[in-house]
């Protein structure tokens, strides 16, 4: 990925992180957006684990016919990166790449327990900040962010073109 993409991306995913925020969100919200999810992880024929935590607690996870635990510890590993950072996991880990840097280098993180790839994505409450998170594992990271950006447009009624990586 050339240093263009890079800032393309990391100004595209600020967009997203300002304005995908819920104005409510409880468990009724986290259930309703993993089985959303879940639509459009069967709708591409994905094999993922999905996850959605709320105040550091696991309100919905689903690991589809085809994954293994791997799966579900690469969700884990991404998700401890955003809850420790409110970022992105994907715009973290292109930052780093941009600065020719890593977790460790970075913030001393031993990647046994954080992921800086794409995947997972704070849960943000309109005046609140960052409540929890989503994450898939199983795609590329790419995908696995842009699947997280276009259930959360579905779900808020935001146009995805205006917030989608391309």
């Amino acid at each position: 990925m050339s240093q263009f993409d890079i800032e393309a991306d990391l100004a595209r995913i600020t967009l997203q992180e300002a304005r995908l925020q819920f104005s409510h969100f409880d468990g009724a919200t986290a259930w309703e957006l993993g089985c959303r999810l879940k639509t459009a992880a069967e709708a591409r024929s994905a094999a993922l684990a999905l996850e959605i935590r709320l105040a550091g607690q696991t309100v919905f996870f689903h690991a589809m016919a085809g994954t293994t635990p791997l799966n579900a510890d690469w969700a884990r590993r991404k998700r401890n990166l955003v809850e420790l950072q409110h970022k992105s996991s994907y715009a973290i880990g292109l930052a780093l790449q941009r600065d020719g840097q890593t977790l460790e280098t970075k913030l001393g993180l031993a990647t046994r327990d954080y992921a800086a790839h794409g995947g997972s994505f704070p849960l943000r409450l309109a005046g609140c900040g960052c409540i929890g998170t989503i994450t898939v594992s199983g795609l590329p990271q790419r995908e696995d962010h842009a699947l997280i950006i276009s259930v959360l447009a579905d779900c808020l009624g935001l146009p995805l073109a205006e917030l989608a990586l391309d």
